[in-house]
């Protein structure tokens, strides 16, 4: 016996004044998974969250929450979703529990349960002891927190999560990660938008990588991963990646791919005991000065260039 569908896109396509953001976009989500989309920027993540929240009507395909369509059936869409995107949506001139309160009517909760709910969930996001300060006065990384806290005040079935720790310092990410968690582990199904490759190899069940308004891969971390082969990763860490070094460790790499910042670059072998010394005098002939060098297993970020030729960025 198969396991329950709480997601169901199929062919699902939208089109902006002649530009396809999404371009036939198909998969099932099972309950209580989190499953993640990752891409970057402008591959139609948002789109397609836009979407399922009832935000945005598609050009073509279907989409269906918990059975029901997104499109015929949006007011019981919504009443079963929590949506998280990435602009702030509370109020800034009120606090966070006039915001949650609020929230709470839109929804018709009754004024004790939506009290009740509300101290419940800015306690779960630690902003219980900052309730009756105004929002405008809330960092980033709180703000981030209040519209988790909003969206869930519906107590919903399915979470739509857009991109929830885009400009948030590495601890609170962190936190980010846990609170998500900890919605996991009640039994919650989460859709996680992001592009950030560690964010979605730690929390997704299942990854969809997208790109260009299409589902490119589909499968577990740990799978995707294994896609791309039996190779292993040399990473040098340098002061500054030249275009030089980057030739020079081009030439060392499978099929000439490598992924680099300004201060890394990452190249791929079958065999890293014998190109290490290889890479390493490569960077020394290409004047740059080694700060690190390391050999790993291949990462998300690593299969998105091995699909597009490009990093996730």
């Amino acid at each position: 016996m198969g396991r329950e569908v709480a997601v169901s896109v199929r062919e699902l396509v939208k089109e902006y004044d002649g530009t396809l953001a999404l371009r036939g976009v198909s998969f099932d989500i099972y309950k209580g998974e989190v499953f993640g989309l990752l891409g970057p920027n402008g591959a139609g993540k948002t789109t397609l969250m836009n979407i399922l929240a009832g935000i945005l009507l598609p050009t073509s395909g279907k989409a269906e929450v918990l059975g029901h369509d997104v499109v015929r059936e949006s007011r019981a869409v919504r009443a079963l979703v929590g949506f998280c995107p990435q602009e702030t949506v509370a109020y800034e001139e009120l606090n966070a529990m006039e915001n949650m309160m609020f929230y709470a009517g839109l929804y018709g909760l009754p004024r004790s349960e939506a009290k009740r709910r509300s101290k419940e969930l800015l306690e779960f996001v630690r902003l219980l002891d900052v309730a009756k300060k105004p929002v405008r006065e809330f960092s980033g990384g709180m703000k981030r927190r209040l519209n988790l806290a909003i969206a869930l005040i519906n107590d919903p079935e399915v979470l739509l999560l857009d991109e929830p720790t885009t400009g948030l310092d590495p601890r609170a990410r962190r936190d980010a990660w846990h609170y998500i968690e900890g919605l996991k582990a009640e039994g919650r199904t989460i859709l996680l938008a992001t592009h950030y490759m560690e964010e979605a190899d730690r929390l997704s069940d299942r990854v969809a990588i997208m790109d260009l308004g299409r589902v490119i891969a589909l499968d577990t971390p740990e799978a995707l991963k294994k896609s791309v082969g039996e190779l292993s990763v040399i990473e040098v860490h340098v002061e500054e990646a030249s275009e030089a070094l980057k030739e020079a460790l081009s030439a060392l790499s499978e099929n000439g791919k490598i992924l680099s910042g300004e201060d890394y670059v990452r190249l791929y072998t079958r065999d890293p005991e014998a190109v290490l010394p290889k890479a390493v005098e490569a960077t020394l002939r290409a004047g740059a000065k080694v700060i690190s060098v390391s050999v790993s297993e291949p990462t998300l970020e690593d299969v998105f260039l091995k699909l597009t030729g490009r990093r996730l960025e």
